[in-house]
């Protein structure tokens, strides 16, 4: 399954160096490009030393695209890379006023990098924070929160690493590295049975989830074969109610993962999770998540 993946994964590098490098090509144009403002008032002899620092309390995340923007623009300038000392690592909690990276070298080469490292930090640690909320509400109750991929389109490695940071759990990374069985596909197929037969036979290597609204779904779903089930938007007795149904099952058909899901809120993830859900999949980790604030500060 794709929860079962390891959740210390770093950031892929071939996909950061290209978002960097296109988040550079919007800004200044095509490679090499231009800052007109920078290049225009600043001499390019010119050096500068400043700090990265959190403007309000958050988990910090992205660090990674710190080295990698400086290390880009410096090449398009063909100017030495500024001298980097990282004062944090993705998933501190870090207060205002702290500092997650100090930064020396051409003025030219940080002044340009630093809205794009910004951006990428700020978004990044937005989700983390939000994440680490989540996590922290679940904590002791054996279940996880997971995101879904209702994510930035282009951003989706950035923004599911956040979580990963911020004590979350990914969930498929795409439509391909698991079949997630709705209530279109059901109606589809014809049944919930028909749906998972059809899976099973046309992508026998892929894990296989279902969304039930229902015990009789449920239920029909296990005997098809199923081991993850999502539970929709049911409230807390019915869920309750099926998760007890379930795991009475579990002796004879092994383990059933349950994933609570739709409309659930921060202010009553302990009470769903203590339904004994497993999951409880929270898209708006990834489509809501207010940014953190950081900033540049030249010394």
């Amino acid at each position: 399954m794709p929860e079962d993946r390891p959740q210390d994964r770093s950031l892929r590098a071939s996909w950061l160096a290209s978002a960097i490098g296109e988040a550079l090509d919007e800004d200044l144009g095509s490679e090499p490009g231009r800052d007109v403002t920078t290049q225009a008032t600043i001499p390019a002899s010119t050096q500068v030393s400043g700090a990265i620092v959190m403007r309000e309390d958050g988990v910090i995340a992205g660090i990674p695209v710190i080295t990698e923007t400086l290390g880009q623009v410096a090449e398009r300038l063909g100017l030495p890379t500024p001298v980097i000392e990282l004062r944090a690592t993705d998933g501190d909690r870090l207060s205002a006023g702290a500092h997650v990276a100090d930064i020396s070298g051409a003025g030219h080469v940080i002044l340009i990098a630093e809205r794009t490292i910004l951006n990428f930090l700020s978004r990044a640690s937005g989700v983390a924070t939000h994440t680490r909320r989540w996590a922290d509400a679940l904590e002791g109750t054996g279940a996880r929160v997971l995101d879904t991929r209702k994510t930035t389109p282009g951003m989706r490695e950035l923004e599911k690493y956040a979580v990963r940071v911020g004590g979350g759990v990914n969930k498929r990374i795409g439509l391909h590295d698991c079949a997630m069985i709705k209530d279109n596909h059901i109606h589809a197929a014809g049944s919930v049975t028909a749906a998972v037969n059809a899976v099973a036979q046309r992508f026998p290597d892929v894990p296989v989830q279902v969304e039930v609204e229902s015990p009789e779904q449920a239920r029909e779903a296990i005997d098809a074969g199923a081991r993850f089930l999502m539970l929709d938007n049911m409230d807390l007795d019915a869920m309750r109610s099926l998760v007890r149904q379930v795991r009475e099952l579990e002796p004879q058909v092994g383990q059933v993962r349950l994933e609570a899901t739709g409309g659930l809120t921060l202010e009553r993830a302990r009470e769903v999770a203590e339904t004994g859900v497993d999951f409880m999949s929270v898209g708006a980790l990834t489509h809501s998540s207010p940014i953190v604030d950081v900033a540049l500060d030249l010394a």
